[in-house]
C-alpha cells in the first residue's frame, strides 16, 4: 500500500485554529484518512482546476491539492461551506 505525505500550508492552520475543538478533532481525522487513500468516495474534484479536490467534514470543507508522482497531499484551505469557495 502506498502512503500519501501530508503537508498543511500555514493558511490553513490558521483556519483550523478558529473551529470549535470537537470539529477541530473530525476535521484531522479525515485528513489523515487522506494517507491512505486520496481520493475517498465523498471527495469532489473543484472546478477549472487541474490537481485541487475537496472533502466534506460536516459544515466544513477540505480543500486539497494531490501531487500524484511526489506522492504528497497539500491542505491549502479549511473552510466553513459557505466561506471556502469565495477566493478560489
Amino acid at each position: 500500500m502506498v502512503y500519501y505525505k501530508i503537508e498543511i500550508k500555514k493558511s490553513a492552520q490558521k483556519d483550523l485554529r478558529r473551529f470549535p475543538e470537537i470539529e477541530i478533532k473530525k476535521i484531522t481525522r479525515s485528513i489523515l484518512r487522506l494517507k491512505d487513500n486520496p481520493f475517498p468516495v465523498n471527495c469532489r474534484k473543484i472546478q477549472l482546476s487541474e490537481s485541487l479536490y475537496r472533502i466534506r467534514v460536516g459544515d466544513y470543507r477540505v480543500i486539497y491539492e494531490v501531487l500524484i508522482k511526489e506522492k504528497t497531499i497539500i491542505i491549502h484551505y479549511i473552510r466553513h461551506r459557505k466561506d471556502v469557495y469565495r477566493n478560489l
